[in-house]
């Protein structure tokens, strides 16, 4: 069941790679009005980085796909992240998720899913061969006492 987010945004962009700093930058705008620590917005930018980075290099490796990016404000300061893909998919997810398994070649370090799980407390992943790969990442965020106006 789907949680009622406090605030959304949703973005589409080209798989391009210039187009990874972008995303993570957002990703940490739209997060800062939460008032994360600065850890937790390095976590949040990392992870983003990983996912659609993942979304360009493996979804569309010959062609230039749509990424979309969610980013969801949830109840009890969680940051829900959604990024989608329509590309190829990943025939074995739980092979996918092992550490230093890639099939992106000897310049990528199959480190991917690992990252992203060491950065947030949730990662899901699902994905159907030919039809795409969707990977939801969620973090509690800390609750920092502020001081009354």
């Amino acid at each position: 069941m789907k949680t009622k987010a406090a605030n959304e945004v949703v973005m589409e962009f080209p798989s391009q790679s210039r187009n990874e700093n972008f995303a993570r930058s957002a990703a940490a705008c739209f997060a800062a009005q939460m008032d994360p620590t600065l850890n937790e917005l390095e976590d949040i930018k990392t992870a983003v980085s990983e996912a659609v980075t993942n979304a360009i290099v493996h979804a569309y490796p010959d062609s230039i796909g749509k990424v979309l990016l969610k980013i969801r404000i949830c109840p009890e300061n969680v940051l829900e992240l959604t990024v989608r893909d329509h590309g190829r998919g990943i025939p074995d997810v739980d092979k996918a998720r092992q550490p230093m398994y890639t099939t992106g070649g000897q310049e990528r370090s199959g480190m991917g899913f690992t990252i992203m799980e060491s950065f947030m407390d949730q990662v899901m992943v699902r994905s159907v061969v030919n039809k795409g790969t969707t990977v939801v990442m969620k973090k509690k965020l800390s609750s920092r006492i502020r001081a009354p106006k």
